[in-house]
């Protein structure tokens, strides 16, 4: 299946997600990676050895001299990144600093599931300027039944304590926790379990899913209505109790303002990951929609990323609203929404140029976004008035 090709004036990357390990610790039952179509993973080594690792720093080093880049992320991934070990994580890290131009910042941050999180290990971390990043469904144990590991057993306890030697321990080095949509919680209980992890940012990413193998309980807007409930406890706090980027994004976008994420917004697609083997590829939620859907052909030790920023699919992925279908580039919300992420539009036999398969849902937490900011506003507005000041 190939992508559909636009060409445009390549945006250099700016994220560097490297599979520091290919394997995982946990057989969450619902793991589009390691249970979905693509099954890529298992030809490639279980862990990035040191060549492939050096080698992948300096081509970020070269990317980031070429295009002459102040500020880059470096994601530290799996499959669950901290079975490669802290130390070569570290280390890693390290040489990337080392090696990319007099002034530019390297963020690092590992996304972890915390069950192998100890405080040998977090010391490490910090240490090297990573932060940790957790994937969790909930903070409740029964958020997270479906989070197993290979024997059936519950992985909760272990990474409650991973979540929470963080938070009381290593509080700067907490990232924040990505959580999974499951309109089958309830929303208000499951933003409140998470906030009493005291995570400094929330992710809230819906479940990867497309038109040809959609995602359960698509019906009757449901995920969407999940995210307008927790906007609204989130939006009604009265104070800031963490960042929640899905929501701050689509304000700023609301407002006019750029936002950079993937769900949302037209800004230019900025990330390439290198898998265990050293091939340079697409995000992994393409691994959704099709076998070898994120494959580009390229490596490290072959290639650059700038010739990965020339590859059709990635174009593709950068040619923001020419990219989309004829329906979404008519669409009201087209600035805001941007079509939604690239992954949930694919349809087998129709590529990627298709409204996203959650268009429902993106639309009614959008107007429900744009309701409130309108509602605050006027209230902002009739202050003065009532008042008596002029």
């Amino acid at each position: 299946m190939s992508h559909d090709v636009v060409r445009v004036r390549p945006f250099p990357f700016r994220q560097f997600i490297v599979k520091m390990h290919g394997r995982c610790n946990l057989a969450c039952r619902y793991c589009y990676l390691y249970e979905g179509p693509d099954r890529t993973w298992r030809d490639r080594p279980a862990k990035a050895s040191w060549a492939v690792l050096d080698r992948t720093a300096e081509r970020i080093a070269e990317h980031a001299r070429a295009h002459g880049c102040a500020d880059l992320s470096l994601v530290l991934h799996g499959g669950e990144p901290l079975l490669a070990g802290a130390g070569t994580l570290a280390r890693f890290t390290d040489r990337v600093r080392a090696r990319v131009p007099h002034g530019t910042t390297v963020h690092a941050a590992v996304q972890t599931n915390a069950t192998l999180l100890t405080e040998a290990r977090l010391s490490t971390l910090a240490a090297a300027g990573i932060r940790v990043g957790i994937s969790l469904d909930g903070g409740l144990p029964g958020h997270n039944a479906r989070r197993v590991d290979h024997a059936g057993r519950p992985s909760w306890p272990a990474a409650a304590r991973g979540a929470r030697l963080v938070a009381d321990r290593f509080p700067a080095s907490y990232a924040g926790i990505l959580t999974v949509v499951d309109p089958t919680l309830d929303p208000v209980e499951t933003y409140d379990s998470l906030l009493a992890l005291r995570p400094p940012a929330l992710d809230l990413l819906l479940p990867h899913g497309n038109w040809s193998s959609p995602p359960p309980h698509l019906a009757g807007d449901r995920h969407g209505r999940w995210l307008c409930a927790v906007f609204d406890r989130w939006w009604q706090a009265g104070r800031r109790e963490t960042r929640v980027r899905l929501f701050e994004a689509c304000i700023a976008l609301l407002l006019g303002r750029p936002a950079a994420t993937e769900p949302l917004g037209l800004a230019p697609f900025e990330t390439v990951v290198v898998e265990t083997d050293g091939s340079i590829e697409q995000v992994d939620s393409l691994k959704s929609a099709y076998d070898g859907a994120a494959e580009t052909g390229l490596d490290v030790f072959r290639h650059t990323f700038d010739e990965a920023l020339r590859h059709p699919a990635v174009a593709a992925r950068q040619a923001g609203a020419d990219a989309l279908d004829a329906t979404c580039r008519a669409c009201p919300l087209l600035h805001v929404c941007g079509g939604g992420q690239y992954a949930h539009r694919y349809r087998a036999g129709h590529g990627f140029t298709n409204p996203s398969v959650y268009c429902g849902d993106l639309q009614r937490f959008i107007r429900h976004v744009a309701r409130r900011l309108t509602e605050e506003t006027a209230m902002a507005a009739a202050v003065p008035a009532e008042g008596g000041t002029p």
